[in-house]
């Protein structure tokens, strides 16, 4: 990827931040990093001696902190407009940007319209104008009847579109079959659209016992992994037949794998993000009716995880993002523990990066390939061209992170609306200590998050 063009140097920098330690393309260097108008200006060898006066604000990071580019997490959750008991932009990207993330991409389903139309997209804006302390894109949703819909939806600005292949309960959204889902890819090919994919199999889901009752074996025996991996068949297929680009959601089935990377080989276009809690969980930790770990797909077992964790290193899996789905702490049915009627979602975008960074390091894995999962490849699957770097004519969105620190997980610690997640007493690793949106620190009672649209090579506000 290109550097994007940087500011004129001629006038000062607003902020000059001396990391001795920084994630740039390079790796983990020393740098000093300078920002003007919002965008970064140059990223220079660290010198010990402080710069001179003159610049609005001079940061010193000091060695036990990293300097990250800003998370993009492009697996979120929103639910507003419709549930904003559930959660809202307010509440949502205030979490993300207390867990470093500085762009998020908002899903299609659980909000009210779903994301399906133009209207739909319109009324989704207008929810989050004024609202968002983190920038905010948006996915549209494919469903069965909404094709003609879709070349109007890219020209208004979504970053790609999002179906299902199994029915999730929403009404607004329901699953394609795969003659609609090779339909839908040759659309979205006409205009280079990306597809994004919820890969398990309706006719998978009708043939396995249903999922009832508080034990957690039973729910994970109701999704087993061919759900997931006769899902994925089927999306390569399409793939191939059509030529269009494609996109794996929250991949928890290790037995996909040898299917996705023989599909790369062969030059299919197509792509795979997994979760934390596919990467920090296993179904043996489970307690029966602790129905805050029900999510779908399901988590699965410690030698799933461990596959999962070899893919992401060899690269047949791309990136990591959250998956962020809340619900109203009723709809999880913790007095019950009844799994089958649980709502299946993890609460998790605070915690994305530490739980991601807690496992790495225990597995010897450097800060620079989870920056790589969670900043970089998510921008450019997305196509945000100015974000996920530390690069001269970058957006200046930065993360100062301390990885050594420790510290134990508190719902009341948490800026999500609902308190419910399974990390709940979790001792993790690494601490945000501070968030800059566009060189600018985010400040929670002035949101300064911006509407996303796509452009040739960079971002601008939505109208």
């Amino acid at each position: 990827m290109a550097d994007l063009p940087a500011p004129s140097p001629e006038a000062a920098p607003d902020l000059v931040i001396r990391a001795a330690r920084a994630v740039t393309p390079d790796g983990e260097v020393p740098a000093v990093v300078t920002v003007r108008a919002g965008r970064i200006v140059t990223v220079e060898p660290y010198v010990t001696d402080a710069p001179p006066g003159g610049f609005a604000e001079v940061v010193d990071l000091g060695p036990d902190v990293v300097l990250l580019p800003g998370l993009v997490d492009t697996h979120v959750h929103v639910n507003e407009p419709g549930h904003s008991d559930w959660e809202g932009f307010a509440s949502a990207t205030l979490a993300a940007a207390a867990g470093g993330i500085t762009t998020l991409v908002d899903m299609p389903v659980d909000s009210v319209p779903a994301t399906v139309g133009v209207a739909a997209l319109t009324a989704k804006r207008a929810a989050a104008t004024g609202r968002c302390h983190v920038d905010v894109g948006f996915w549209a949703g494919v469903t069965p009847g909404n094709t003609a819909e879709l070349a109007a939806l890219h020209h208004a600005g979504v970053l790609g579109f999002k179906c299902f292949l199994a029915d999730t309960g929403a009404p607004d959204l329901p699953p394609l079959s795969p003659d609609q889902l090779t339909s839908a890819m040759r659309t979205l090919r006409d205009f280079d659209g990306l597809l994004l994919v919820h890969a398990e199999s309706d006719a998978e889901l009708t043939v396995s016992p249903p999922a009832h009752g508080r034990r957690y074996e039973d729910f994970l025996a109701s999704r087993p992994g061919r759900v997931e991996d006769t899902a994925v068949a089927a999306v390569v297929d399409a793939a191939r037949r059509t030529g269009a680009r494609a996109h794996i959601v929250h991949l928890s089935s290790a037995t996909a794998l040898p299917l996705i990377a023989a599909a790369r080989r062969d030059g299919i276009r197509i792509t795979v993000e997994t979760c934390p809690h596919y990467l920090a969980l296993t179904a043996e930790e489970i307690p029966d009716g602790a129905t805050e770990y029900a999510c779908c797909p399901p988590i699965r077992d410690t030698a799933n995880r461990d596959l999962l964790w070899a893919a992401l290193r060899d690269g047949t899996l791309d990136l990591v993002v959250s998956d962020h789905s809340p619900c109203a702490a009723g709809l999880k049915h913790l007095d019950t523990g009844d799994f089958g009627a649980a709502w299946g979602g993890i609460s998790s975008l605070q915690l994305a990066l530490p739980v991601v960074w807690t496992e790495a390091r225990g597995r010897g894995i450097p800060l620079t390939e989870v920056t790589r999962w969670m900043s970089e490849r998510p921008a450019r699957l997305a196509g945000l061209t100015a974000k996920g770097r530390i690069a001269p004519g970058h957006d200046a969105d930065l993360c100062a992170f301390a990885p050594d620190e420790q510290w134990t997980v508190h719902p009341d610690d948490l800026h999500h609306r609902q308190p419910v997640t399974p990390y709940t007493g979790r001792r993790l690793h690494g601490v945000v200590r501070r968030t800059w949106l566009r060189g600018r620190d985010i400040d929670p009672l002035r949101p300064a998050g911006r509407l996303l649209t796509p452009t040739a090579d960079r971002l601008e506000d939505t109208p």
